[in-house]
């Protein structure tokens, strides 16, 4: 069964969204809190993840 490219472009979208608006949180926090840090590290594997799910939209688009 092929992937749904053009769901996946939604999702991607999304993420993208999603980590951008972490990484605004995490911009306003203190250099020394310790949620900052959690919230720069969730934004990280966010990013990795998005790469991730560009990578994969790009492959199932080509199939399309």
């Amino acid at each position: 069964m092929p992937i749904d490219s053009t769901a996946l472009s939604s999702l991607s979208a999304t993420l993208d969204d999603r980590t951008s608006r972490l990484g605004h949180l995490a911009a306003g926090g203190d250099e020394e809190d310790e949620e900052r840090g959690e919230l720069l590290e969730i934004e990280r594997q966010l990013q990795i993840a998005g790469r991730r799910l560009d990578k994969l939209v790009r492959r199932a688009t080509r199939r399309a």
